[in-house]
């Protein structure tokens, strides 16, 4: 019989702070996980640490810098066994159209959404190979498969963790290791909070289940592709989206 019992297993959440890693970070530890999430700051990760409230702790890393991604992943390592989940969620947007778009947003974007993802993929993976088991999830998006006007970067970086994921599944798919995206749509966040109820309808109206997804909502499906009910769905994309596209 299935379960959802994470206990005594490591899950690495980045971008736990708030938002989506914040829900999938104590989605994980309602369920008996040890959680290691990142924040920008010693701030956000003190916070991590206390909501977790003894299921693991919050580390400074910063997306931007190799050094720090990879400091991270050393710390995780000294204190803790192999992590049996990655959840790449950590993420920038830089918008504006191409023609006005600087060269630091492109490598930014790019930087943090998808060559972060693929070091912290890389090291994460070369210890669970040799435990031959393994959880890769990356938050990737609605607009990685669709595009959108005035996220070039944002959506070329999304669209590239899609297409590395699926590569890296048919990789490390014999060490028991398994590799997915999730790609949300139109999610309810701080940001979309500020939003004007007329703002809102006009967003919600062009999504078929008339709603913006929650943060747990896309926890959920976190949990499910690390679980053992997904153990034989690799190398593919959820669309949590309520139908706004439907790939």
């Amino acid at each position: 019989m299935f379960d959802l019992d994470f206990s005594g297993k490591l899950v690495l959440v980045t971008g736990a702070s708030r938002g989506i890693g914040k829900a999938i970070a104590l989605e994980f530890a309602s369920h008996g996980a040890v959680v290691c999430g990142t924040a920008t700051s010693q701030k956000g990760a003190d916070d991590i640490t206390a909501y977790l409230n003894g299921n693991g702790e919050g580390y400074v890393m910063n997306a931007l810098d190799n050094e720090s991604v990879d400091a991270f992943f050393n710390a995780v390592a000294q204190k803790h066994d192999v992590p049996y989940v990655l959840v790449n969620n950590a993420g920038i947007t830089r918008d504006t159209l191409l023609m006005r778009m600087k060269d630091q947003d492109w490598n930014d974007v790019i930087q943090c959404n998808l060559t972060a993802q693929m070091r912290l993929a890389k090291l994460c993976s070369a210890k669970m190979m040799k435990k031959r088991q393994g959880r890769i999830i990356s938050i990737a998006s609605i607009v990685g498969e669709t595009g959108n006007a005035g996220q070039c970067n944002y959506a070329a970086a999304k669209a590239g963790l899609i297409g590395f994921s699926k590569s890296l599944a048919k990789e490390v798919a014999s060490r028991g290791i398994t590799v997915n995206c999730i790609a949300p749509g139109f999610v309810a966040t701080d940001m979309t909070a500020s939003l004007n109820p007329e703002q809102l309808k006009a967003w919600t109206d062009t999504i078929p289940l008339k709603r913006a997804a929650t943060a747990e909502d896309i926890a959920g499906s976190a949990l499910f592709l690390a679980s053992d009910l997904a153990s034989y769905i690799t190398g593919t994309v959820i669309d949590v989206n309520g139908g706004l596209y439907c790939g």
